[in-house]
């Protein structure tokens, strides 16, 4: 019973690691049984790497968030092949929606990965959200619902299981739950007819996995966030919703939980309000071995009943389960090749006043663009580098929130901004440029503000197929 046991608790935990190879301690911890592994940019993914994992155990469930705009694993280096779901959401077309699914499935089917972390089924009803923003479809809860079901079509359609995230809604925060525990502030029945109706949806859907959100959620529960809270997981998510997949947590050293409790002491709390598998980001073999350690003791202790320890490891072979028994659909998906479909979802979802037809090198100006940790910060990327790609003689400085405006000569100029709806600093930076220059050309590439009067163009999302977009409406 005893090396059962242990084995039970492998199968619930799904560590990352450091590397772009399998270290020795997590090829051990695979054939002992361990239950999943999550991919990062930082491992570098090829499909040498997954053959490496699979050789241990074939049925380990691998992992990775693959959203495509923003978060990408895969094409860290360039920008996401698509342009993310804000984009999507902005076109409002479901086939166009699920047909970027599918690709993102293929591209993942492709590596033998079994589950997408993805898509966000966050309804961003916060404009003032610093996590989620253009990672969500958009701020109507019956928009959202749609993709994320179009969404959730297009990846397990290609094979690939999808995880709708990150329940019971992050899109009402203020709060980004990697560095603190954000709240929810709102009523049962406003998280009832915003917040949860993507999720049904998606689980009407049949998605196969949900991850839980570090999110405090007093209608719900006052005293635990919700991947604790066995009030949101059990009784609103398994039996109000239904939904019977793998119930993952987001990653557990987020300080938003990491805070209250050792990770041993979360992973327990988890498993005992419903989830199914333990996501720990970036883990050791010390770390893993304590958190099954914690597992095994609160089983013994009886903290943990057995019976839900087994029925967690039980969803797990579950997806495990489904994901051997798509390989059809996965040989189908690869003939199914649509390179084209990022850009032009990307050309579709741009919002634009004004007329450009930049003719000559522009002197760009990054006002609060986000730059991509694992690309050297001399390494153009975004628009910067797009439009370096169609025209000659682009000169580029980047501002923060005490930066100075560049001169200004007779090259035109264009303003690159991300998040002006978000930041008064970004918006009263704009005013400034545009009181000395009222030709310069403002592309905003996050959630917008109202566009100031100047020619303006929206991407609605931050990918290389968004920048080219933008810049080859820049050049017309």
């Amino acid at each position: 019973m005893s090396g059962d046991l242990y084995r039970l608790a492998m199968t619930v935990l799904h560590p990352g690691f450091e590397g772009t190879s399998a270290p020795d301690w997590l090829r051990r911890a695979l054939g002992e049984g361990l239950g999943g592994v999550v991919l990062f940019a930082r491992n570098a993914v090829n499909a040498r790497l997954v053959r490496q994992l699979r050789a241990e155990h074939p049925g380990t469930v691998i992992a990775i968030d693959e959203e495509g705009g923003t978060v990408t694993r895969l094409e860290v280096m360039a920008g996401s092949s698509f342009p993310g779901n804000r984009a999507l959401g902005v076109v409002d077309d479901v086939a166009l929606t699920e047909q970027v699914g599918r690709q993102i499935g293929r591209m993942l089917a492709d590596l033998d990965i079994t589950l997408d972390y993805a898509p966000s089924a966050d309804v961003n009803a916060n404009p003032a959200n610093p996590v989620i923003g253009v990672r969500s479809f958009g701020p109507e809860p019956e928009l959202v619902a749609r993709h994320t079901v179009a969404y959730v079509r297009g990846v397990q359609g290609a094979g690939v299981a999808a995880c709708a995230k990150h329940f019971p809604g992050h899109g009402d925060t203020v709060t980004d739950s990697h560095l603190a525990l954000p709240t929810v502030h709102a009523s049962r029945e406003v998280l009832a007819e915003r917040d949860l109706p993507p999720f049904r949806a998606a689980i009407g859907a049949g998605v196969r996995s949900i991850m839980s959100g570090h999110l405090l959620v007093p209608a719900l529960d006052p005293s635990m966030p919700a991947t604790l809270s066995r009030t949101v997981l059990t009784e609103l998510l398994r039996g109000e919703l239904g939904f019977d997949g793998m119930l993952v947590t987001d990653a557990i050293e987020m300080r938003a939980v990491a805070a209250m409790f050792s990770p041993g002491e979360i992973a327990v709390r988890a498993l005992a309000a419903g989830v199914d598998a333990i996501c720990a980001g970036l883990t050791t073999e010390d770390g893993l071995r304590e958190l099954r350690d914690a597992i095994v003791a609160a089983v013994r202790d009886g903290r943990l009943p057995e019976e839900r320890l087994a029925e967690a490891a039980g969803r797990v072979r579950a997806l495990s389960g489904w994901y051997a028994d798509q390989a059809l659909a996965r040989a189908q998906a690869h003939d199914d090749l649509d390179e084209g479909v990022g850009l032009r979802a990307a050309r579709r979802a741009l919002t634009t006043s004004g007329t450009a037809g930049l003719d000559r090198g522009p002197l760009v100006v990054e006002i609060n663009t986000r730059l991509n940790q694992a690309v050297d910060p001399a390494t153009r990327t975004g628009v910067t580098a797009a439009l370096a790609s169609l025209l000659p003689n682009i000169d580029s400085v980047r501002l923060g929130p005490e930066g100075e405006l560049p001169a200004f000569d007779d090259r035109p100029v264009v303003l690159v901004v991300h998040d002006a709806a978000r930041h008064p600093w970004v918006r009263d930076t704009v005013a400034k440029a545009l009181a000395v220059r009222p030709d310069a050309i403002i592309v905003d590439t996050g959630v917008p503000a109202p566009p100031p009067g100047a020619t303006h163009v929206a991407t609605h999302g931050i990918s290389r197929v968004s920048a080219l977009a933008a810049a080859e409406w820049l050049l017309a």
